[in-house]
């Protein structure tokens, strides 16, 4: 295999498959695309105009490189940026939007940030006001239109007939092991640790990843693009649909997602479980609103969904039943996603196999991967169109081109050409994580028939009570979390006699379960203290316990009031909660539970 650049998808597009529609994105309430060439050509004029701005690799090392920093929603701008970067040499540095100011002060003075691209005047207030305090941020450039601000474009206006050449020749100086980003791990405790990733290791895991699941070269196939382009996994599949000729729509927002879907009628998309939750509690809250005939359909389906890919979903009544339910119900809820999907990736965190099970048999295809910052990222991924390469509730086999082992204590390591070079300055950080080439990802997981990757837990995550007992919360938040009356859950008891349990009920499906139970919703507030409701509740947890052995199970829970989320703090951009937060915040809660 001969190892691109990143940069190098442009050219590579141009000569297998130009299209018009390389990237999309709305603008003033209308689609407008960029064809391929368009794009060589915004590319080329910007990195020459980075490069009269002095920017570039310099001695082309690590430290020596310059650091272009970028943080902004995904747009087309976004990957203008990246490449245009990369093409001079310099790093690029992305920032997710919901930073807040502490850590964005301590990325940009640790990387010694050059320049920044924000998105908007919010995001420019935002930098603007720590820019004091980072002496080596030269300039703010935006890519909106705001007063008083410089302009992206104004970048490539700089661009002369020498610094072109200039281009061409750094350009050429380029190798594969050149550093091509460094991406601080918003992490869930902690100082941010900058990952630093070549061109070789994001790369290849492109490559290998195209190779297993596979991703054809489809320059008919469009994408809809909304994880933010900060994070490696939505940044390595945006390099595997530009290397496939797969053209990519950047969604308005988190809002729009449903609206974008409908219009753009994509292919294929990636995503985290939590909006896939909240999509399958949107349908299921519509399922509530129905009355009749239509609602015992509505839920025969589900339930009949419930059971896909189990012994019991192979016979033929099953599959007929299943073929009548696609037909008259799950068809609306292709049609809501725009009528035309054929994969869906999920990754980030573990995917409820509840979720798994419906949207497969409602042929809306949801394959699982895993992978973490540190390898570029993918390790494994469920194969798309081969039954024997996807298994739900594993993260399926790994890609081609890796080696994968379990450590002694379940550790899930890997070794190959996508692991990172290291992390940024922190050279023992590096030798605590990649030990004799190999990266120790932190992550606990088990085989399945010698050939699927199940994750089991995060091995700083498990916890030992006081009884000695070692417990792995996420897997048991998994199960609970499957349950229509629990939105989420955080499993507690490190040092504690028993298992206990922070709750955030599905609010809209409980309010539902009163109402039909002639009980009065008024606030949250009022229902998680309803004497019924903390019955159900307990019914529900003593339920679902059964499934685990009795050191496991959840002997007390807390029901609050309001949802975990990024703005209020609990969750990472990515939607992994941030549990080191929930245990300080809500402190006095867990110390309720455990008082004698």
């Amino acid at each position: 295999m001969v190892v691109k650049r990143l940069f190098d998808c442009v050219d590579h597009q141009l000569q297998k498959f130009p299209k018009q529609d390389m990237l999309n994105a709305k603008e003033n309430g209308n689609w407008k695309s960029y064809s391929t060439e368009v794009v060589k050509q915004i590319v080329e004029e910007f990195s020459a105009g980075l490069i009269e701005l002095g920017v570039g690799g310099n001695d082309m090392s690590d430290e020596g490189a310059d650091k272009i920093a970028i943080i902004s929603n995904n747009r087309p701008e976004w990957i203008f940026t990246d490449l245009a970067v990369q093409q001079t040499g310099a790093v690029l540095v992305p920032l997710y939007p919901t930073t807040s100011t502490n850590e964005i002060q301590f990325i940009l003075n640790d990387a010694l940030v050059k320049y920044i691209f924000v998105s908007s005047k919010e995001l420019f207030e935002k930098i603007n006001s720590i820019k004091p305090s980072v002496p080596t941020l030269k300039k703010i450039f935006s890519f909106d239109e705001i007063s008083g601000v410089e302009s992206w474009t104004s970048i490539s206006k700089l661009a002369t007939p020498s610094s072109k050449i200039k281009l061409e020749q750094i350009k050429n100086a380029i190798l594969p092991d050149h550093l091509a980003t460094i991406i601080y791990t918003s992490g869930t405790t902690g100082t941010p640790k900058g990952v630093m990733l070549t061109h070789r290791n994001i790369y290849t895991d492109v490559i290998f990843s195209k190779k297993s699941f596979p991703f054809i070269d489809a320059p008919q196939y469009k994408v809809l693009s909304f994880l933010p382009l900060n994070h490696i996994f939505e940044k390595c599949v945006t390099y595997i649909y530009l290397f496939s000729g797969n053209g990519i729509y950047y969604a308005e927002s988190l809002e729009t997602i449903g609206a974008n879907l409908k219009e753009i009628q994509p292919d294929g998309f990636t995503t985290v479980p939590r909006l896939l939750e909240k999509v399958f509690e949107r349908i299921m809250a519509a399922g509530h609103e129905l009355i009749g005939i239509k609602r015992k359909l509505f839920f025969w389906s589900v339930a009949l969904a419930e059971k896909f890919d189990t012994d019991a979903s192979k016979s033929v009544l099953y599959k007929f039943q299943l073929s009548i339910a696609n037909k008259l119900v799950f068809k609306k809820w292709r049609l809501a996603l725009g009528g035309n999907i054929k994969f869906i990736i999920t990754g980030g965190a573990a995917c409820q196999l509840k979720l798994l099970r419906i949207f497969n048999a409602a042929k809306i295809p949801v394959y699982e991967g895993y992978g973490p910052t540190e390898n570029s990222p993918v390790i494994a991924v469920n194969r798309w169109g081969s039954p024997d390469g996807s298994r739900l509730g594993t993260v399926g086999p790994p890609i081609e081109g890796i080696e994968v082992k379990l450590a002694d204590d379940g550790e899930i390591c890997v070794k190959g050409s996508t692991v990172m070079k290291g992390y940024y300055k922190r050279s023992d950080l590096t030798a605590d994580t990649v030990i004799d080439g190999w990266l120790h990802t932190g992550d606990i997981g088990v085989w399945i028939d010698n050939k699927y990757l199940k994750i089991t837990d995060r091995k700083k995550e498990i916890f030992k009570t006081s009884g000695g007992k070692y417990v792995a919360p996420q897997a048991l938040e998994n199960v609970f979390k499957g349950s229509p009356f629990i939105e989420q859950i955080m499993v507690v008891g490190e040092g504690k006699k028993f298992v206990s349990a922070l709750i955030v009920p599905a609010f809209a499906y409980l309010k539902s379960w009163m109402q039909l139970h002639n009980l009065v919703y008024t606030t949250n507030e009022d229902a998680i203290k309803n004497a019924e409701v903390l019955k159900r509740y307990t019914t529900e947890i003593e339920t679902i316990n059964q499934q685990f052995n009795h050191v496991e199970q959840i002997k007390k829970f807390e029901l609050l009031p309001v949802e975990w989320s990024l703005d209020t703090g609990e969750m990472t951009p990515k939607m992994s909660l941030k549990r080191k937060v929930v245990l300080e915040k809500f402190k006095d809660v867990i110390d309720r539970i455990y008082k004698v």
